[in-house]
């Protein structure tokens, strides 16, 4: 039976930085985890973050990711020195990774991802991925992993981001750093299940683009013409501008059914363009098809409070009476109140910690601003961006009874 403990803090030296958030997670006790992950902003190395984990914790393993921000059970944290840290500990979860991630291998990448986890002792049931957040196709390495572990495995988790540039992001595995890798911690404890949701709150204006060439995940033209200079345009951007100037507010919208709509509060699922080859194409999230319609957006305040809080009441009404152990955050920098000239997260993290908190005290909460994330849509596995993400990882009395 797996448990979990969290914790986040700032701190500019990795050793101090890692100490005092086993402190935090664990108190005077010994902490002796099996599993830690870190989600780390820009500013601190993720190898010394990773080798100081393993000085405190021998033997653990230690995956650890880059982000523009990390949630904890103290809230958000925006600075260049923030980490948040999860400890995992006993029977039921599995690890695997792999290196050489990119749009065209997520399929095949998925896929050995998934390999590495079916000689779990049990079914996994579950998945926590974190995966690079730059070109790669993620609707692909969803159905690369579900080729393998079925439709009925949950994913959730997020993709790693810098600072929300578009020039790199980072993933270590026990130590070691990559740029186009991904992990997953398989869960297979039958006394947990998941449940998982997410939400936006943007909406979709003027006239859309159609898309008209692509190669896999590469989006070619818009309306006939180079993808990125077209897409410059649209907002009003220079041809000098870069990705750190368009994925503030270059969110990009594509029409769901009525139905996957009518569950997700929006009309638009959102995509993020963090990079562009030489030669003017976007490279996007996920692969993409002729004829594809992509609207510009803007942020709605007050719809993504009031679609957070249909969310949560979705989430708890699912569950009643219960509480999580852990919750696992995947979001994004651009939600929030704007204020004195930055998007503020305190209140709106506040706001959705607070229901699933048992007299006051939350369970483990792990959480990072990334490029994108996974959550349920239709009952199925889905890739998001702009959102909020959230798995909440219920106890069950009777196994047999999970799922």
């Amino acid at each position: 039976m797996l448990e979990f403990a969290s914790s986040n803090t700032r701190a500019v030296n990795p050793e101090r930085a890692v100490l005092e958030a086993l402190e935090l997670a664990y108190g005077t006790t010994s902490p002796q985890p099996d599993l830690v992950m870190l989600n780390a902003a820009v500013g601190h190395d993720l190898v010394a973050l990773s080798d100081a984990v393993r000085a405190s914790c021998p033997g653990a393993r230690v995956l650890a990711a880059s982000c523009a921000g990390v949630v904890g059970p103290d809230g958000p944290g925006e600075s260049l020195h923030d980490i948040a840290l999860v400890g995992i500990r006993g029977e039921g979860m599995s690890v695997a990774h792999v290196d050489g991630l990119f749009g065209p291998t997520s399929f095949d990448k998925g896929a050995e991802l998934a390999r590495q986890l079916q000689d779990a002792p049990q079914p996994v049931t579950m998945m926590y991925l974190l995966a690079s957040g730059i070109d790669i196709a993620n609707d692909e390495l969803i159905d690369g992993i579900e080729s393998v572990l079925g439709r009925d495995v949950v994913i959730f988790g997020a993709t790693s981001s810098d600072q929300m540039q578009g020039v790199a992001t980072f993933q270590a595995i026990d130590g070691e750093l990559f740029q186009h890798a991904a992990f997953a911690v398989g869960i297979w404890d039958p006394t947990l299940v998941v449940d998982t949701q997410a939400t936006h709150g943007f909406v979709a204006i003027g006239e859309p683009a159609t898309v008209t060439a692509v190669e896999g995940n590469q989006i070619l033209e818009l309306d006939g013409g180079p993808a990125w200079p077209a897409f410059l345009e649209k907002l009003g951007l220079p041809g000098t501008a870069t990705e750190g100037d368009t994925i503030p507010i270059g969110a990009l919208a594509e029409e769901l059914s009525p139905d996957l709509a009518a569950e997700y509060g929006n009309d638009h699922i959102l995509r993020v363009v963090t990079h562009h080859t030489d030669d003017g194409a976007l490279v996007y999230a996920t692969s993409s098809a002729v004829g594809t319609k992509l609207w510009l957006t803007v942020r709605d305040e007050d719809r993504i409070f009031d679609d957070m809080d249909r969310m949560l009441a979705a989430m708890t009404s699912r569950h009643p009476g219960q509480h999580p152990v852990a919750v696992f955050q995947a979001d994004c920098l651009a939600r929030g109140r704007r204020l004195f000239d930055r998007v503020m997260k305190e209140e709106l993290v506040h706001r959705m910690q607070q229901p699933f908190a048992h007299d006051g005290v939350l369970p483990a909460w792990f959480g990072m601003y990334g490029f994108g994330e996974y959550a349920h849509l239709g009952g199925r596995n889905a890739y998001h961006n702009y959102t909020t993400a959230l798995a909440a990882l219920y106890r069950v009395d009777d196994p047999s009874a999970a799922g």
